[in-house]
Parts: structure tokens; sequence; C-alpha cells
């Protein structure tokens, strides 16, 4: 016969979704072996240069729950959907931003919720519960509990899907010395298809559930503090904060329900961002639009970087004159990447903004940069004769 008892489980469970969390599934704290491999392969393969913190022992450490939290048991994996309205009707001269950063951050969203929900633990079982909160943060791989628990399965893009809300979800940890009944992994893969890799303009997928860091345009976009390689910034089109181009194109994500938190709803103007107001912002106008959002991780200076490539990819010689100032910016950083969205842009205007830039700019790399410009307006002007 059927049981209806309510088992702890069951508890553990019902508390999550009282908390807004719409997948819960739970794992072992046992090492996630092969997890482990395939990122120490990534290493050796070059595929996470970029990441100096992404180191070997970091990989033991994230793969082993029970180094994380002693007496580790159980791990609970919890997920919750960030998809929302659809994004704002693109301007001229907007950029785009990935969907997760369109609302509040989630870090601390998630964070809080994670923190009741463990308070919450020690109410169900009656008893004192040590426990260990990730999200996306820390020396946790939330991916590989994510499967292992059933939440869903890896996508050949490295994103977990799931049957309920595809791969828009945020993925949330909890290491405890809870000794809970673990559930079992999904049966189910992508199959034959592979539009996530055919799809992504840089090449970044090299291979099914194999990503080369460097070429991602969220890494470029995000973390990579310095200049984005000038054969890469076409292939960068106009997103100035991640890229969901890998998510969109994923025939699960078409049928994938939507979020409720109010938390992760849009903020007006988030997802298309004016790229010419980001170039004029300073760092007191850019803190207060963008407090408690992700989106401050890259910081004024990388943003305006973006915005600079973003606005050469649209090719609007509206915004010849923002990027004129910007290539009066103190930060070289950002003068390079004005020359360069200036030459793609091009035109007889553009070269004669080069040209006087040229003569007073003291920076070599930057030299470099306006120099090369000038040479491909010149030559694409003759073309176009």
């Amino acid at each position: 016969m059927r049981s209806n008892t309510i088992t702890v489980e069951d508890q553990v469970k019902e508390c999550a979704y009282s908390l807004g969390f719409d997948i819960v599934g739970i794992t072992g704290a046992e090492p996630f072996v092969n997890d482990e491999r395939a990122a120490l392969k990534r290493i050796d393969d070059g595929h996470m240069n970029g990441y100096s913190w992404y180191t070997k022992d970091r990989v033991q450490k994230m793969n082993r729950p029970e180094l994380l939290l002693e007496g580790a048991r159980s791990v609970i994996s919890l997920a919750t959907s960030y998809l929302t309205t659809d994004p704002d009707t693109t301007a001229p001269n907007s950029g785009r931003v990935a969907r997760y950063a369109w609302g509040d951050d989630y870090h601390k969203v998630l964070k809080t919720k994670l923190k009741e929900f463990c308070m919450k633990l020690e109410i169900i079982t009656g008893e004192k519960v040590h426990s260990r909160i990730f999200v996306d943060d820390g020396p946790m791989n939330d991916r590989a509990a994510a499967r292992r628990s059933g939440v869903g399965w890896f996508g050949k893009n490295t994103n977990i899907l799931t049957p309920s809300h595809g791969s828009w979800v945020f993925l949330a940890q909890v290491i405890t010395d809870l000794n809970l009944k673990p559930d079992v992994p999904l049966k189910k893969t992508c199959g034959n298809c592979v539009r996530c890799i055919d799809d992504c303009p840089t090449g970044a997928i090299v291979a099914p559930y194999v990503i080369d860091n460097e070429k991602c345009i969220s890494y470029l976009t995000i973390e990579l503090r310095g200049a984005v390689p000038r054969k890469l910034r076409p292939l960068v089109g106009d997103w100035i904060f991640g890229c969901d181009i890998c998510q969109d194109v994923c025939p699960v994500n078409r049928k994938a329900s939507k979020s409720s938190q109010l938390s992760f709803q849009q903020r007006p103007g988030f997802s298309t961002p004016d790229l010419v107001e980001i170039l004029n912002m300073d760092q007191t106008e850019f803190s207060k639009k963008f407090k408690d959002s992700a989106i401050k991780r890259t910081k004024l200076l990388g943003m305006k970087r973006n915005a600079c490539i973003a606005l050469g990819n649209n090719g609007d010689i509206a915004s010849i004159p923002a990027l004129s100032n910007a290539l009066k910016a103190e930060e070289s950083l950002i003068r390079i990447h004005a020359a360069w969205a200036l030459g793609r842009i091009g035109g007889e205007k553009a070269i004669a903004i080069l040209e006087n830039a040229l003569a007073s700019e003291k920076d070599m790399e930057t030299i470099d940069e306006i120099r090369l410009s000038i040479n491909e307006s010149k030559v694409n002007l003759v073309k176009e004769e």
C-alpha cells in the first residue's frame, strides 16, 4: 500500500516552495567524482583561462561537499526562475543585458531566503542543524549538485536545464548535516540537438558541455578587465552585460514557466540600456542606477568599454559625438574601444576625429588602435566609392 506519511524530505521541500523556490532536489554529500575530473581537464585544456581563482585546489574543494561543512551528509539543491517579461523594444543606440540581471541582484535575494530556510530546518526536525549556503559563489559546484539531485540535467551549453523552467533558473545549495533521502537524477539529455553550439557567435562552445571561457561573451563583457580582443569585438554584437543566445535558441526554453518573483522583474530600461547614457555616466550616477543590481559587477569602466563596442557594432552615425567624447576619457581602456568603434562606423567625420586624437595621444596601445582604425576606415571608404 502507498503510505500517506509526510516525510522530513517532504517537509523540507514544502518549506522551500513556500519561500518562493520553484524546484528542490536532494543528494548526498559524497564527492562529484566525474564533475571534478571534467573540471580538471578544462583547466589543463586552457578553457578556464582568465579565471585566476579557478585552481585545481579549488576544483577539488568545490566537488567535495564534505570538505565544505564538517559532518556534511546531504545537499539540498534549489532553483528559482528568473524568466519574466519580454525585453524592452530595442532603440537605435541601445545595448542588451542578459536576462538574469534585469532585476535585483539574485545573490542577495536568494541568500536572504536561504537563511530563513535554514532556520526553518531546525523547526522541521526539532534539533540543531548545521548548514552552509551557496548562491553561485564560494567553492561549491552548484550545477553538479543540481544534476545529481534531480533538479535538472546538463545542457550542451553547460547550463542546467529543468523540465518546468528550462535553463532560466538561479541555483542555490544548502549543505547540511541532516541525513536526508536523496532524489534520483533525471534521465534526460539534449539528444542530438546542437542549436546552442551552432548559434554561439564566438564559437565559445567548443564541444558539447565544454566552453572556452575566453571566447564567451559573458566572460568578455563581465569578467574580463582589460581590452576585448579585436577579432572578437564584432562578434560581441550589442551585448554589454552577459549573453543569452545559447539559452534563447534552446528548444527546452520555449515552454519554460515564468517567474512570480517580484525581485526579478525587469527594472525600467535594464534589458536594453541607452549606450550613450552609459558613456556619459559618472561613478555616482552608475552606482545609483545599478544599486543592488548584478550589473555592478562589471564596474563603470567595463560598462563604458562594452558600450563603445556595442555602438561600433550598431554602426549608427548618431553615436559619433558620444564616441568622440569617449576618445578623450582619462582611462586608456575606454579610448581604445572608442577608437575601434569610430573606425568601425567609419566615414570621413569619424576618420577626422581619429586623426585629431592621434596627434595628442600618448599611450602606445591607444595609438596603435587609432592607427588601425584609421587605416581600416580608409580602406572601407575606397571600397564604397
